[in-house]
């Protein structure tokens, strides 16, 4: 908060090599490939059910090593994600890049009902308009016959007040209660999860 944070979240808006492997202040000070989502690529596919045959879609994908663990594990999968960070895409392991396209959440996603076994957006939705959301929750529980979403929120003062302190790019500073709302109020009837600041 006292390290001219306006100026910090000008530039890490911009998705672009400061917020990614940029200096600490801009956001994730270096985001490399280290096998970390390898476990929670495990629990996805146990907890959907995911085969080779199954069909996947990260919306905000990032550096997409989710994804590439899912491919790891499942190579007959067929997986594709998006993001609006063209920096991001491009520093994708390679294995993955061809999977991968640029793209925004709250924008009509290029696919059919249905078309995906499950929809994932991880860290994602937080960093879109309230006005934006609709669309984004709605395209997700269109293509996808499952989701899973997850997003900064808070419980109490103290978290909400790390929250703002800590958050670079979200816009949607809600509440726990006010998350549920949101996507019972958008028709989102997937999986979430939140992650706080304690």
């Amino acid at each position: 908060m006292v390290d001219d944070k306006v100026h910090c979240m000008d530039v890490s808006r911009q998705y672009g090599q400061d917020y990614w492997d940029g200096d600490r202040r801009y956001g994730y000070g270096g985001y490399h490939y280290d096998g970390r989502w390898k476990p929670l690529a495990e629990q996805v596919i146990a907890r959907y059910g995911l085969t080779n045959t199954s069909k996947i879609l990260d919306v905000g994908c990032g550096k997409a090593h989710l994804l590439h663990e899912i491919k790891q594990l499942l190579p007959g999968a067929t997986v594709r994600g998006f993001d609006s960070s063209e920096y991001g895409l491009a520093d994708a392991p390679e294995a993955i890049r061809p999977f991968l396209f640029y793209g925004k959440a709250q924008e009509p996603y290029h696919f059919e009902d249905g078309e995906f076994d499950l929809v994932l957006s991880l860290g994602c939705l937080h960093n879109l308009q309230i006005h934006e959301l609709g669309c984004a929750l709605k395209e997700i529980e269109r293509v996808g016959t499952a989701a899973y979403v997850m997003v900064e929120s808070y419980r109490n003062a103290l978290e909400q007040f790390n929250l703002e302190c800590w958050a670079l790019t979200c816009y949607a500073f809600f509440s726990q209660e006010e998350w549920i709302w949101l996507y019972r109020h958008f028709g989102y009837a997937g999986d979430y999860e939140f992650i706080y600041f304690e």
